[in-house]
């Protein structure tokens, strides 16, 4: 198995339940709602997307960049996330994905920063 396979398909599952999580949300003309739920999108599928670029980094700089952004991502997708069950909008428990989110960003974080001590070879 290629390294990085376990969290790349946790951040793609992720995505998929945060997905989910938005085609639930009540429809509305809110234009908060419409405004967090785009942002949520984003920011979730981004740190997938991010994790992949950092997997095909060219350097340890460019990976330490890309995975840094991937867990900055994950960290927003964690604020609207809590932000949308404290708003009492979600008819689904969030902590489930809550949890995950918090999980993703600390593995991310760790990894760049391990990435970023190691002695350049």
């Amino acid at each position: 198995m290629r390294l990085g396979n376990d969290i790349a398909e946790r951040l793609l599952s992720f995505a998929i339940e945060v997905m989910r999580v938005v085609a639930q949300l009540p429809k509305t003309r809110d234009q908060a709602a419409r405004h967090i739920a785009t942002q949520l999108i984003r920011s979730a599928t981004s740190g997938g997307a991010n994790y992949e670029e950092a997997r095909a980094a060219e350097s340890r700089d460019n990976f330490v960049h890309k995975v840094g952004i991937a867990a900055k991502e994950v960290r927003e997708s964690l604020y609207w996330l809590r932000l949308i069950g404290g708003a009492g909008w979600s008819r689904v428990d969030l902590g489930p994905t809550i949890r995950e989110a918090g999980e993703l960003a600390a593995i991310l974080a760790a990894s760049a920063r391990t990435a970023r001590s190691r002695p350049r070879g």
